[in-house]
């Protein structure tokens, strides 16, 4: 629950701390006394937005501190996803700048507001008049079904299957707009692909067949070189390879009365090993150079297709070309891998769908089986409310496909009058009837909801005498489960709460402030006689105002 609440700086507040304590709490004022406002820095705390406009003195930053009591309600998993404390006197507190800027805290963690608004969400309902027409919202009046159906933990495993169907189904989707994609690339893909699987590149044979293709080209130039050569190192006459020889033999004669001559015979003898080998290797490739026209009209016409094919695909390498080959091979498989991705994600689709479906159902059946009991409680608290002839109905109808909330749609249709005819709630209940009505369903709902705090700003709108009694009464009903805080100008409610509080304006020299103040029972009964009779207090309204404190 709501244990305190500290604001400073706030629109007209300076300064306000005030205690809060578990029942029925009322809050009353004169309009435009700042009733209002306690609500939009309670909003704060809830994660609403805010900029420097909020600020009463633009030069000093505002802040707004609520301390909440969270033992037993089962928060810890929350906090400890979301790396938070966990403290049973949880502090949540907002900082505004006068620049604007903004700062959250949840036990002094900074956290984002999203985080602010999911943990406040369980721990505060902040019920306006705004909020009445929330009932002519097909989603909330579902809520209100499934809250009262205690359908949560249902709802939470059809929302998990659900959520998972629509990941399924959004990958099965994409998938196929892949394939479509794919497909309408494919006869491109495969017929760059044949051209280049056809021409059966080999890593490195580029290279390999361009010096092939100048030996060949450059063979008879070569036999003719070669064959000279040969024969400046074998011929009869004057040949290297014999004169080297006969050098030999001289200088090796010399060898016993010269010195040099030795050295001299041993690097003739290397000289003529050498060019005899020359010689003999000279001879074996003049054999074996041919002349090979139809080898090089081959390898010409293999080069010319590795050429065009690198010009047509804008690469300078074979090495590229085959990369190329290979991933068009890849992108022409992958048609085919998404094909069987897509029979695989519409078995798990389908599979899923059906778990969707039978979870549906079970909502579908708890709805039901509760429908008509909600629409008989309805019906009689709203006899107690002056509304006697009224007659409540709700319309379930089954949705071909399934969304967030089940397979459900549900509508709430309402008759005030004796003989009326059933009709949507927004075409038929006036202001006074929809506080009435929204007065009922919150009160039966209150304790699955399982909220600490439920906040009524003003739900007594348009009624006034014994229906503000009764009002009083089913408001005070729901303070046993929780704790309740009403802002009223009625005094038959305000005379039902266990603590009473009064939003005034205080005046000065300079400035309007608005306060706070926990009023004591004698101060009580005189908020109540002024609310009976106005500014002009009459014996009448005290002894009045102490009739309704006692009743």
């Amino acid at each position: 629950m709501l244990s305190s609440l500290r604001i400073q700086n706030y629109a007209l507040i300076r300064e306000l701390e005030v205690n809060l304590s578990s029942g029925f709490s009322i809050i009353t004022g004169e309009t435009g006394a700042g009733k209002s406002i306690l609500l939009g820095a309670l909003g704060l705390i809830l994660g609403q937005r805010a900029d420097s406009s909020v600020l009463k003195d633009k030069a000093v930053q505002c802040v707004v501190e609520a301390n909440f009591n969270i033992s037993g309600l089962g928060l810890e998993d929350l906090f400890l996803a979301h790396d938070l404390d966990y403290d049973p006197h949880t502090i949540f507190r907002r900082e505004i700048n006068p620049a604007g800027k903004s700062r959250a805290f949840i036990n002094d963690t900074p956290v984002m507001l999203k985080v602010m608004q999911e943990i406040g969400y369980k721990l505060v309902d902040i019920h306006s008049q705004n909020q009445n027409l929330e009932l002519n919202d097909h989603s909330f009046q579902l809520m209100v079904l499934d809250i009262y159906a205690v359908n949560q933990e249902r709802l939470k495993q059809y929302k998990s299957s659900y959520n998972e169907y629509r990941s399924v189904d959004m990958a099965l989707q994409q998938a196929k707009i892949a394939v479509e994609k794919s497909k309408a690339d494919l006869d491109y893909y495969r017929f760059q692909f044949d051209q280049l699987e056809k021409a059966i590149l080999v890593e490195d044979e580029q290279e390999m067949h361009e010096k092939e293709l100048a030996l060949l080209t450059h063979a008879e130039e070569i036999k003719l070189g070669l064959s000279n050569v040969a024969e400046l190192l074998n011929r009869d006459d004057g040949s290297a390879v014999n004169q080297s020889k006969t050098a030999l033999g001289l200088i090796s004669k010399m060898s016993s009365y010269l010195p040099e001559a030795s050295g001299l015979a041993a690097r003739l003898q290397s000289v003529y090993i050498d060019l005899k080998d020359i010689a003999q290797e000279v001879s074996w490739i003049v054999e074996k150079v041919e002349l090979d026209p139809a080898k090089v009209s081959y390898l010409n016409e293999r080069l010319d297709l590795i050429y065009s094919l690198q010009q047509k695909h804008h690469v300078d390498s074979l090495s590229q070309l085959i990369a190329i080959r290979d991933g068009l091979a890849q992108k022409i498989e992958s048609v085919s891998s998404n094909e069987e991705e897509i029979l695989t994600l519409t078995k798990q689709r389908d599979q899923i769908y059906q778990q969707v479906v039978d979870l549906a159902n079970v909502l579908r059946r708890e709805r039901i089986s509760v429908s008509e009991q909600l629409e008989r409680n309805i019906v009689s608290h709203l006899t107690l409310l002056g509304m006697p002839n009224s007659k409540f109905k709700l319309e379930i109808t089954p949705l071909t496909e399934p969304s967030m909330g089940g397979m459900d749609s549900v509508n709430f249709l309402f008759t005030a009058n004796k003989n009326g005819l059933l009709c949507e709630i927004s075409k038929v209940v006036s202001g006074g009837e929809m506080s009435r009505l929204m007065l009922v369903i919150k009160a039966l709902i209150s304790a699955s909801k399982a909220l600490p705090t439920i906040v009524f700003d003003e739900i007594d709108a348009g009624v006034s005498g014994d229906i503000a009694e009764r009002m009083g009464l089913i408001l005070k009903e729901i303070s046993k489960d929780m704790q309740v805080i009403n802002i009223t100008h009625l005094p038959q409610i305000a005379a039902k709460g266990d603590h009473h509080f009064r939003v005034f304006k205080q005046d000065s020299a300079h400035e309007t402030t608005t306060s706070l103040k926990r009023l004591t029972p004698s101060e009580r009964v005189e908020e109540l006689a002024k609310m009976l009779s106005g500014e002009n207090i009459t014996a009448a309204a005290i002894l009045n105002a102490e009739e309704l404190l006692k009743s």
